[in-house]
């Protein structure tokens, strides 16, 4: 876990959303050490058709959104402006407050958010920071979440469309990939779980594979 706050109590608190499973499982520690979020942040592609690594449209985001009971804000940006689009966010909306991000344990990615958000007077809180890689996946199953692999790395088509759970494990396993998938090998859409009020169809998602 890594937390640095900018003020305390924050003065509000969002969520950074991919609407995958390690920012869902970085939702639920967060609401239950601070007993609120109270946004959910995604950044689209520059034509806001799409998350970033997700390819998730935005009416699903919408539909986690309501289902969490927070307030979505997004934004649109390309990868040379992602930054600068972020920081003008952040700076605007949660100035004093808190960012809670789903890394576990790739430094750069630490970097950069500690980075930004300091810059913009806000804090960090990485629940999941230094986890075992399986144990964030049996943690986010024993916890009654429910996903599906909408995107693949091309390669590992076998696991697109498949549910998150221990099935899914011992086939990662197999296939010798990163276990969250931290390489880009698979993306998730969370679906149900102790953080939302109601279950989001997934009948209309679209599975992808990228390159």
């Amino acid at each position: 876990m890594y937390l640095k706050l900018s003020q305390e109590p924050p003065r509000i608190i969002f969520a950074s959303w991919s609407g995958g499973k390690d920012s869902a499982l970085a939702f639920y520690f967060a609401s239950q050490k601070f007993g609120k979020v109270d946004h959910i942040f995604t950044m689209f592609s520059e034509d806001c058709g799409r998350t970033r690594a997700h390819g998730l449209k935005l009416e699903h985001i919408r539909a986690q959104a309501e289902s969490l009971g927070a307030e979505l804000i997004f934004a649109c940006a390309s990868w040379q402006s992602y930054e600068d689009v972020f920081s003008i966010v952040i700076s605007s909306n949660f100035a004093g407050g808190l960012g809670v991000f789903g890394d576990i344990d790739i430094q750069e990615h630490l970097d950069w958010v500690v980075r930004v958000c300091t810059s913009n007077n806000v804090g960090v809180f990485e629940p999941l920071w230094g986890m075992d890689r399986e144990e964030v996946l049996e943690r986010f199953i024993r916890l009654g979440f429910r996903a599906k692999v909408v995107r693949v790395k091309k390669g590992y088509e076998e696991l697109l469309g498949r549910e998150l759970d221990e099935d899914f494990i011992e086939l990662a396993k197999k296939l010798n990939i990163d276990l969250c998938g931290e390489h880009g090998e698979y993306h998730t859409f969370v679906y149900d779980g102790p953080i939302f009020k109601f279950p989001i169809p997934t009948e209309d998602l679209e599975y992808g594979i990228q390159d």
